[in-house]
């Protein structure tokens, strides 16, 4: 909405369920300009901490949601003054940011022009790359610009958004190098004339190392939140509860107190798995730009045992068993303030290099700190890679409402018995809790084992892509 003050920005709706989420920080004070698709403030909800885009350039006029505020969705956040001369074509109907907009199955029918609305992650993947979207033709529905358009555009060369170049600078140093990190990581976003030989890869570096756990690793640098702490008293000090830290205990504390936990665990020899890794992560590497984990072959093992008992992939209903179709693996993400558990959707659906991508977009965006709340949406079957700090036996907590939880723990070297001869094998635990109103020990033995047989079954000829 429009006034003679400037145009009025709203709480968006970053979800469906969603229905008010709270001003973290401001990132533009008053008089102070943005360019078009540069955040202006962080929005927190009760399951990640977004930034807030704007959708044209101009500058901050009026704040109205103070820091700390909760604030309906729709409601008015501040008033900012458009800068007419970078106002992108098309922008003039986008009064609300883009993930406020919607669009509804009857305007779509209508053959409404959807080109001129942006969603907030097309928004953020343009910036980062100084894409001008004015300039993109748009293959969603109405036209609308998608993902995959900006990233063909990203690989095309398509010519940078006015100012884009400047803005990214800005956001690389206010990430604190973060984004850096990550450009450096996708051959898209290096500039062409760059020589293998002149910058140096962390994950290429890293890849060089060999590795005897596996996973999300916390050792890259994770976003650490700045925690206001109040003192009171010499001996102890107070730390508030940020809605986050607030949803995680509210959670833990339903799982543990409605759910009756079991657990169980198994032994996995991963001798030829660490044979097959070492064979291909370079050339993944080469090709993909990103490391190639276990946890992958992890996660195609685990999924391809939930498709031999489904019963695995369920919630409890009190007078019924809902049985999941869709296996959506929730991912548990730990940072040094929380731990998040971002969905691969249709995880049945991508061979095990698809996963890898998946485990790596996810893992960059929390500990970034940018995850939306569709990607914590929808999982049915969690798996948890607590070795990838060291663990070897763990009992972990239900994601409720779901029916399990794995850990797949650190790979360690064992002497083992084979044929009656002592051998140096590559072992790892696998810990399954499990929610007792609906799975057995029969059920959760064979599921186990069926995981097992999958991970013990991979060889050298077998195939990522």
């Amino acid at each position: 909405m429009s006034d003679v003050n400037g145009k009025e920005i709203t709480m968006p709706q970053l979800a469906e369920s969603l229905v008010q989420a709270t001003i973290g920080k401001w990132l533009k004070q008053p008089g102070e300009s943005f360019e078009a698709y540069e955040p202006i403030c962080e929005v927190i909800t009760d399951k990640v901490v977004a930034e807030l885009p704007a959708t044209e350039a101009g500058v901050m006029e009026q704040i109205i949601a103070q820091e700390g505020e909760t604030v309906d969705v729709g409601a008015v956040i501040c008033r900012v003054r458009t800068d007419a001369a970078g106002v992108p074509a098309g922008a003039e109907q986008a009064d609300q940011p883009a993930a406020a907009q919607g669009n509804t199955p009857a305007q779509a029918s209508a053959g409404q022009d959807m080109s001129g609305r942006y969603s907030p992650a097309v928004q953020r993947l343009a910036f980062e790359h100084g894409i001008d979207l004015t300039r993109l033709k748009g293959s969603g529905l109405g036209g609308r610009i998608t993902r995959k358009d900006v990233l063909a555009a990203v690989e095309s060369g398509a010519p940078a958004a006015a100012g884009g170049a400047g803005a990214a600078g800005q956001t690389q140093r206010q990430a604190g190098g973060q984004t850096q990190r990550q450009a450096d990581a996708s051959p898209a976003a290096q500039p062409a004339a760059a020589s293998p030989a002149a910058a140096s890869n962390p994950l290429q570096d890293a890849a060089q190392v060999p590795v005897r756990h596996s996973g999300l690793h916390l050792a890259d640098s994770p976003r650490i939140p700045t925690i206001e702490v109040e003192e009171a008293g010499r001996g102890e000090t107070f730390i508030d509860v940020t809605p986050i830290r607030h949803t995680i205990a509210s959670r833990m504390r339903q799982s543990v107190s409605e759910i009756p936990h079991a657990w169980t665990m198994i032994e996995v020899d991963v001798t030829n798995l660490v044979l097959l890794r070492n064979k291909v992560k370079d050339e993944f590497m080469r090709k993909e730009g990103f490391n190639l984990t276990y946890l992958a072959f992890v996660l195609k093992a685990v999924v391809n045992a939930i498709k031999d008992y489904p019963i695995m992939n369920s919630v409890w209903a009190v007078d019924k068993i809902i049985v999941k179709r869709d296996i959506n693996l929730s991912l548990a993400v730990g940072t040094e303030d929380s731990v998040l558990t971002p969905v691969i959707k249709h995880a049945d659906q991508k061979n095990i290099a698809g996963l890898a991508r998946e485990i790596d977009e996810l893992a960059r965006k929390t500990r970034e700190g940018r995850l939306r709340p569709d990607d914590m949406q929808g999982g049915t079957f969690t798996v948890n890679n607590t070795g990838s700090f060291g663990s070897i036996l763990s009992y972990p907590i239900i994601n409720y409402p779901q029916a399990a939880i794995l850990t797949f723990e650190s790979i360690v070297k064992k002497p083992v018995v084979i044929n009656d001869m002592i051998a140096v094998r590559s072992m790892a635990n696998m810990c399954l809790s499990l929610d007792h109103r609906i799975l057995d020990g029969v059920i959760c033995g064979r599921f186990l084992q069926r995981v097992k047989e999958n991970l013990e079954g991979y060889t050298l000829d077998t195939k990522v892509y």
